[in-house]
């Protein structure tokens, strides 16, 4: 029997934009090939030639060193031949379904029949093309509604410039099902894939619905890793956090209370998903919620995807990290969702269970930090019983605020020394705790490499969208389309730009830019209550912020004076660790200098 999901939110209809050819010309054999210049999620629709009976397309993601579609692109990269009848007038191209991703058992997405079946494309090919006109040749690009200048970006880094614009793309594009997906292979939702799509989603659009419905989803229907279920409570706060809106987090309170997974804790507050540490009484707590499907039977710690054995020889993307029964990354999610359940429960006016939720994050913290921690070393050990230190191992506890003051030092020169260790996922949590402790530059540097470990690559590779691994020698199997490898679409808006809700719907925002070796960057980032614009300029340091009405932002600058001027008068400031910071900045246009520059 299917099981009837409920949501508190009602999508928009999937949008089908025309797009025009950027290339036309005729290669060997009288085939059109055509670029479209991007790759989207859709079909073809062009007039045949006259008289034509049948047609034969090719459509592809890449093409081969000839300049042709490749037919053999190897990996999960797209490619697919259509021979179709067809009449006199337009024609549609008829997408045929894969089984590869349309299985509902497995939790596929299907897409309504209203579009039809779609395929991640850029480039075509239309054999015996004879007489076709190139001008009635279009790209159907299917994605949910976006408004395309509601976000912006421009610095002095022309490689950041082009990755910033891949991850744009990439959030749009991958709407295509109506809900977060995890790329073209499997097309399935994905709690870990989902809070990258998430952040993603808010920093180039106020779209907020999208989010919500796949969010709750989700809940209802999670998947099968530890750290998934835990991001559920993340996705919710981030929710709320961004657009105010309670009512889904109230309908889905009970089940969140679920997403820590305390049921699986033993008497000092860790957690482990390994069924032989499971005592009769811990069996008892989780039974009613396998029953529910609130969490999986089969759940199991993922720690960073792929391992090993996704690729011949390799070593994956958990830097070695020792899958421990008691895991350091896993119990530093569980402490962090508690943290956010306890907001969340604040919020609703849940004091009892914010208190407990308080009271078991500062437990599970405590106790991390006691038997996690190499104090010699000063790293955290990838679990108990362990003597290895993964990147991993030391970049959630610093993401997720577990990391005592006096130990941060040496945790940060760790992670730096590791480099980027982890996967596209994985580098969402890296950056942000980086940014997150005032080491924008290091994470700028991370985002602007141009080896195979970093976003340049994949548009080097000729991508469009951003990949599922840095490469395929890192993932055998790898698609060109999965938006968790689009973490600068909200690291650049978040922390670069540093624009970041304080208080839900941005009733209060910080605005703290981080521009590292940058001499200058500007962007609009897209809010509730209007949009954020920023200039920002590095010698002599100036930031110029448009705030919009409703908003009371504090301002981050870096300097050791606590004197800036404002708007052209001196003002006093508050210093913290490097910063001057100003509260109660209203709406309007503000100009922010040193006491240095000329007013």
């Amino acid at each position: 029997m299917k099981t009837i999901m409920h949501f508190t939110v009602t999508r928009k209809e999937l949008t089908q934009t025309e797009v025009k050819p950027q290339v036309t010309h005729v290669v060997e054999d009288d085939t059109l090939f055509i670029d479209f210049g991007k790759a989207v999620y859709g079909t073809l629709v062009f007039t045949p030639p006259r008289g034509a009976k049948q047609v034969v397309v090719h459509l592809g993601e890449k093409i081969d060193t000839t300049g042709r579609i490749d037919r053999a692109p190897g990996s999960t990269i797209r490619y697919l031949r259509v021979e179709q009848s067809v009449g006199q007038g337009p024609c549609r191209l008829m997408i045929p379904s894969d089984e590869r991703n349309t299985n509902l058992e497995a939790g596929a997405i299907l897409m309504p029949d209203s579009v039809g079946e779609v395929f991640p494309f850029r480039y075509a090919e239309i054999e015996d093309a004879g007489e076709l006109d190139p001008a009635s040749i279009k790209q159907i690009f299917v994605h949910y509604p976006f408004d395309d200048d509601a976000a912006s970006f421009e610095c002095s880094s022309d490689v950041l410039n082009q990755v910033w614009a891949l991850c744009k793309h990439t959030i749009k594009a991958t709407t295509f099902c109506g809900v977060y997906v995890d790329g073209d292979r499997e097309r399935i939702p994905y709690e870990g894939d989902a809070y990258i799509n998430q952040l993603g989603h808010y920093c180039m659009d106020h779209e907020y619905d999208f989010a919500r419905y796949s969010h709750e989803l989700m809940i209802q229907q999670p998947t099968w890793c530890t750290e998934w279920h835990l991001h559920s409570v993340m996705l919710a706060w981030m929710d709320v956090l961004h657009s105010r809106e309670t009512t889904s987090i109230d309908a889905f309170y009970e089940a969140l209370k679920v997403k820590p997974l305390i049921d699986f804790a033993r008497e000092d507050g860790l957690i482990s998903v390994d069924p032989e540490l499971r005592t009769p009484e811990i069996n008892a707590r989780l039974e009613p919620h396998f029953e529910s499907g609130l969490i999986k039977r089969n759940i199991k710690d993922v720690m960073d995807w792929p391992p090993g054995s996704f690729t011949d020889g390799g070593v994956g993307e958990r830097d070695n990290h020792e899958m421990r029964p008691i895991n350091t990354v896993t119990n530093a999610f569980h402490a962090y969702t508690l943290h956010l359940m306890a907001k969340i429960a604040g919020l609703l006016g849940h004091e009892e269970d914010a208190n407990h939720f308080a009271e078991r994050a500062a437990l599970v913290k405590a106790r991390l930090n006691a038997l996690l921690f190499d104090s010699e070393r000063g790293v955290y050990i990838d679990g108990e019983g362990s003597t290895h230190a993964s990147l991993h191992s030391n970049m959630f506890p610093l993401a997720f605020n577990l990391v005592p003051e006096n130990r941060t030092p040496t945790v940060i020169e760790f992670i730096k020394s590791r480099g980027m260790a982890c996967s596209v996922y994985g580098a969402q949590h890296l950056l942000e705790g980086l940014c997150q402790n005032m080491e924008g530059g290091y994470a700028l540097e991370l985002m602007t490499a141009v080896h195979d470990r970093g976003w340049w690559n994949m548009i080097q590779a000729g991508s469009t969208m951003t990949l599922e691994a840095w490469d395929i020698t890192y993932k055998n199997n790898l698609d060109w389309n999965h938006a968790w490898g689009a973490a600068p679409a909200n690291i650049v808006g978040r922390y670069l730009l540093g624009v970041r809700p304080l208080e839900p719907g941005f009733s209060r925002t910080l605005i703290e830019p981080q521009l590292g070796a940058l001499e200058y960057a500007r962007g609009t980032v897209p809010t509730p209550l209007g949009p954020v614009d920023i200039f920002v300029r590095s010698q002599p340091f100036e930031l110029t912020v448009t705030i919009p009405e409703g908003m009371s932002a504090q301002l981050s600058i870096p300097g050791a004076s606590d004197h800036v001027i404002l708007n052209g008068e001196t003002v006093t400031g508050r210093q913290d660790k490097g910063r001057i910071r100003l509260d109660g900045i209203g709406s309007g246009k503000h100009v922010l200098r040193h006491c240095s520059i000329n007013s």
